[in-house]
């Protein structure tokens, strides 16, 4: 009961603080906002098409042409643009202008293309779809030959079966920007806690209040529990909120499995209420704060907190150091693989650090006053 009426201290106490609303709530979504917004670009796998222009010269009669105006129809969807060769236009001359990404000259006998050298990727893009238009007429023209005009027609409109299956390697969702950064940021949110944990003893004897109470017939273990549990339960409340924040003002997207996300996250916030704790033990005179803040700024740098971190190389080895890391990893499995799961490892990476940190300082407070 002494445990829990100063657990419900510390929550009222952090919650007063306007840096802990600053750090712990304003700054995050005020981050994940610039960020979400300034980043959208790097997100996104889709290419548009928008601003390839072709110029056709379409001189041929019979199947070619036919299927080339269903090519025109079907590609026009994509936002490539075709105009006819108009009377007095050079086609090759419009090219050399850049007026037109591509020309295309069609006739009896086959198919010409001239590409811009001043658009080099659209052209490329231009190519690979006329390649893809003369294979299937070539394939059709080939089954002209064994079989009716209807069959023909079939696989010129595309309607002749499925004789290719195309299956995307790449989930119909992925994170966006906002997304990435809603996860991201909270997660660093999550770690923030071993700042605060930091203090938790400290502030007594700054206040002048440590006295009184480790004098009142309280026991130890109250408080230290009562203290610890405080912290994590007032982290957990602000992750709590800029989730929700996110996902209700920023459509942030959080998966299906919400009680996974948050399950990894309150066991990230023990680990970094433990790691506050053990690092004030290890170092007095302010030098725990320190190494606090040094480690949580590196670990939410290297872990993708602020850029994502790709899964090979240095770099990638090297973001498995830091335990913000895990936690994205964690997350990304349980929210875009509809993997709840994945969480089972990150929880015990997070308690099991937890249970060694709190262990550490066993040794440094043995037999000594707290204040």
């Amino acid at each position: 009961m002494i445990a829990w009426l100063i657990t419900v201290k510390e929550v009222k106490q952090h919650f007063r603080d306007y840096r802990t609303l600053f750090f712990l709530l304003a700054f995050p979504i005020v981050l994940m906002l610039i960020l979400g917004i300034t980043l959208t670009n790097a997100f996104t796998s889709e290419v548009k098409l928008d601003g390839i222009s072709v110029l056709v010269n379409d001189a041929s009669s019979g199947e070619l042409s036919r299927s080339f105006a269903a090519f025109e129809g079907e590609l026009s969807h994509s936002g490539i643009a075709f105009e006819k060769l108009k009377p007095g236009m050079e086609g090759r001359e419009e090219i050399g202008s850049d007026h037109y990404t591509a020309y295309v000259q069609l006739s009896d006998t086959g198919m010409s293309l001239y590409s811009s050298s001043s658009t080099t990727v659209e052209s490329i893009i231009v190519q690979g779809m006329l390649s893809a238009f003369t294979d299937k007429y070539n394939a059709a023209a080939a089954v002209a030959q064994e079989a009716d005009s209807a069959e023909v027609q079939a696989v010129f409109a595309g309607s002749g079966g499925n004789y290719v299956k195309d299956e995307s390697v790449i989930p119909d969702r992925m994170p966006g920007s906002m997304d990435y950064y809603a996860m991201s940021m909270t997660v660093m949110v999550g770690l923030f806690g071993a700042m605060s944990a930091g203090g938790l003893i400290s502030s007594e004897r700054v206040r002048g209040t440590g006295v009184r109470l480790f004098a009142a017939p309280i026991r130890r273990s109250d408080i230290f529990i009562g203290k610890v549990m405080g912290n994590v339960v007032a982290n957990t409340l602000c992750i709590l909120i800029i989730v929700v924040f996110s996902k209700w003002v920023f459509k942030a997207y959080w998966g299906a499995h919400l009680a996974a996300v948050i399950a990894v996250l309150i066991c990230e916030v023990i680990m970094a209420t433990s790691f506050g704790i053990a690092a004030n033990s290890w170092i007095k005179n302010g030098g725990g704060r320190g190494l606090i803040m040094l480690v949580v700024q590196l670990s939410s740098f290297i872990g993708g907190a602020y850029f994502p971190v790709a899964d090979s190389g240095i770099m990638g080895t090297v973001a498995w150091l830091s335990p913000l890391r895990w936690a994205n990893h964690a997350l990304l499995s349980i929210i875009y693989n509809d993997d709840a799961a994945a969480a089972w490892p990150a929880m015990g990476f997070f308690l099991g650090a937890a249970l060694l940190l709190l262990l550490s300082t066993v040794d440094f407070r043995r037999n000594r006053e707290v204040v």
